[in-house]
């Protein structure tokens, strides 16, 4: 993937819940397109498997055990960044969880607990690294949206509300941030094997038998299907693309 456009040769990577799930599917897209990455997650072992794993692609690649909701623990992990692997190019907002209840049955700090783990780690993560991309002259951000962006479901209450937070909250910041080229946008992921949605398949009767037959792709993506929208949307072939939503769904959300 290191070729002309796509070449991400040098620049230094973000990626936040980076040691797991979608986070380490993209984050493999990025090494292998010649990144040096920065795994953030609370997980130590968890990180330290996928660092080596990334290692392994030929790149740098570096944990730091941070939380992602705490501005002051955020700040000390973009200080770290830059001193351990010298710059900021591309952020990757991905930390995410679920809470799958109604809203008469969700619990206020249920609710807090998904907003600010999806929603204003965004938020803090981005401003804190903002200088560092400014810098950089060309930086990128990548947030972590969903279906539950565009859809609604009566199990995902605070989760859908915070990932529809996501999209207007990258739509803001590409504006603001476009005279400093800093290209700001969302991916929308549809159904996807990973430990969050095994949960969600265990505790919603049915679930996996209405994602195939609504997926024109007919299965479940893969965290490796978030390599190449990950490293289009970090590099200079995305030059000219921000404040968008792109759905990587295998058609679920054009399915009639």
């Amino acid at each position: 993937m290191k070729n002309g456009l796509f070449d991400l040769s040098g620049k230094v990577a973000i990626v936040t819940g980076g040691n797991g799930g979608i986070g380490l599917g993209m984050a493999r897209g990025l090494a292998d397109a010649g990144a040096n990455i920065a795994v953030v997650g609370r997980n130590e072992a968890k990180s330290a498997v996928a660092v080596e794993d990334l290692r392994q692609r030929g790149v740098k690649a570096i944990a730091v055990t941070t939380d992602v909701t705490d501005a002051s623990a955020v700040s000390a992990m973009i200080d770290r960044v830059v001193k351990d692997l010298g710059r900021i190019d591309i952020l990757i907002n991905n930390a995410g969880m679920s809470i799958r209840k109604p809203p008469h049955e969700l619990e206020l700090e249920e609710w807090n607990r998904v907003i600010d783990t999806n929603l204003t780690s965004a938020f803090v993560c981005s401003k804190a690294a903002y200088p560092a991309l400014k810098a950089s002259g060309h930086g990128k951000v990548i947030n972590i949206g969903s279906m539950m962006s565009i859809f609604g479901a009566s199990f995902a209450t605070a989760y859908a509300a915070s990932k529809g937070g996501i999209v207007q909250f990258s739509r803001a910041c590409a504006n603001a941030w476009a005279p400093d080229n800093i290209q700001v946008n969302a991916i929308l992921p549809g159904w996807v094997d990973t430990d969050l949605t095994r949960g969600a398949r265990q505790q919603v009767a049915g679930l996996h038998e209405r994602v195939l037959a609504r997926t024109p792709a007919a299965r479940w993506g893969a965290i490796d299907d978030f390599a190449g929208i990950t490293v289009f949307l970090a590099s200079s072939a995305s030059d000219f693309v921000t404040g968008t939503a792109i759905p990587v769904d295998g058609g679920y959300s054009v399915m009639v």
